[in-house]
């Protein structure tokens, strides 16, 4: 039986958990072909979206300044998960938009994670699983996926 423990190691628990997912989809995206991508990459994809979206909006989104974000999307767009397009509704604005390798690299994250959480349930027991989202998804915000955390991350 675990003991009561202190305030502090209940943030820490959740931060090394996250961080442990974290590493280990950053290693298979290696292995799957994807080894320049970052933890702030997949935020920063995110917030592109399928549709596409501006670089003020992204770093809003982000929770970082432009030029931040500016400096996130120019080196993916050196590895190419995403381009820069002049918008059609006005020749001012420039879109991101991701690739098809942006893409690829999303889709294949999301893969990752149905194994990462595939492997903690069978270490857990699918129930205690089921049972610690459920726990979580009770004390966290209602909006549970937030892609402001490099910015708050950064003060």
């Amino acid at each position: 039986m675990a003991s009561d423990g202190y305030g502090f190691e209940l943030p820490l628990l959740l931060f090394a958990g996250f961080r442990a997912i974290i590493d280990e989809l950053h290693t298979e995206l290696g292995r799957r072909g994807h080894p320049d991508l970052r933890p702030a990459h997949g935020f920063a994809m995110q917030a592109v979206g399928l549709g596409g979206t501006t670089a003020t909006e992204a770093a809003r989104r982000l929770g970082v300044s432009k030029q931040a974000a500016g400096k996130t999307f120019d080196r993916l767009a050196e590895l190419g998960y995403v381009e820069r397009l002049d918008d059609a509704a006005d020749r001012r604005r420039k879109l991101i938009r991701l690739t098809p390798r942006g893409v690829e690299a999303l889709t294949a994250s999301a893969m990752i994670f149905s194994q990462i959480r595939a492997k903690w349930a069978a270490e857990l027991s699918a129930s205690k699983l089921a049972e610690l989202e459920e726990s979580l998804r009770v004390m966290a915000p209602p909006q549970i996926f937030r892609l402001d955390v490099p910015g708050w991350f950064g003060g």
